[in-house]
């Protein structure tokens, strides 16, 4: 008899619901558990063997709550701990379970946006440092020229409700300035955190209009939608009672007030202590 579980979703701490959402939308059917580390947030200043220590144990523990396949909804834990995870120790985990991350379905189609072939990041230090969007883009588009700029303060911005104030003008039209100036051809700028959906209004407001700008949601639970239909194994194995459970490592009410403007609506969360 398969024993059957939840679309597992991790994130650092809040970004992850704005990818959450788009899996709730377009695949409604489906039970998602998520976990937000917020205790040990933020991962994109921490070194590449803390990301994938931190990162493989909430993926344990997603696994030990039933989830068959867990998604990473967030590019720093995609960019530094997932190839680790899926190539050393899944196999020795469970092979039969899937991990999968938010770059490859974002590289895999950014292409199909471009007209210059010039393509441009936003994205934490982290991710930027890991070269991750750069050379996984390259692998679907050799011909692609990739452009990367960090933004430091913009999680920042975002976690303490002042993204939508003048004070973060300032900071986004500066790395708007900057990533611009590295390439005059951008013609398409990707939002290489999940945090950033947030921002995308004023970042649009400030970007030259024949820019496309892409949030990473839609395009992953698109590519999950298409894993599912490839993966017939795995879909059978996921519950569909269309309903949605958040946990956090941190404070459970904090969780709540400030995960409701990511995910769009009111959450209730759970405190859960990692199992070590």
């Amino acid at each position: 008899m398969t024993i059957k579980g939840s679309i597992g979703v991790f994130d650092s701490g809040y970004g992850g619901l704005t990818v959450l959402r788009e899996f709730v939308k377009h695949l409604p059917q489906y039970d998602y558990l998520y976990l937000g580390d917020n205790a040990r947030a933020p991962y994109g200043n921490r070194s590449f063997d803390t990301v994938h220590q931190y990162t493989l144990q909430c993926v344990r523990q997603l696994f030990d709550m039933g989830c068959p396949i867990v998604i990473l909804a967030c590019n720093t834990a995609s960019a530094k701990a997932l190839r680790t995870i899926q190539q050393k120790d899944l196999p020795l985990i469970d092979p039969a379970k899937r991990v999968l991350g938010v770059i490859r379905p974002t590289t895999e189609i950014v292409g199909k946006y471009s007209k210059t072939g010039h393509i441009g990041v936003f994205a934490t230090a982290g991710t930027v440092a890991s070269d991750s969007y750069v050379v996984e883009i390259k692998k679907f588009y050799p011909h692609m020229q990739v452009v990367q700029e960090a933004c430091p303060m913009w999680v920042p911005l975002v976690e303490n409700n002042e993204f939508d104030n003048p004070g973060a003008d300032y900071y986004i039209k500066q790395h708007i300035q900057n990533l611009l100036h590295k390439d005059t051809q951008i013609d398409t700028i990707v939002l290489g955190c999940t945090h950033y959906p947030l921002l995308a209004p004023k970042i649009k407001s400030f970007l030259p209009e024949h820019i496309t700008l892409l949030s990473q949601g839609e395009l992953v639970s698109n590519s999950l939608k298409d894993y599912l239909h490839r993966h017939t194994e795995i879909k059978e194995k996921l519950t569909v009672n269309n309903t949605c459970r958040f946990y956090t490592t941190d404070d459970a009410d904090t969780f709540n007030k400030n995960g409701s403007l990511f995910f769009g609506h009111e959450i209730s969360a759970t405190h859960l202590a990692l199992q070590m």
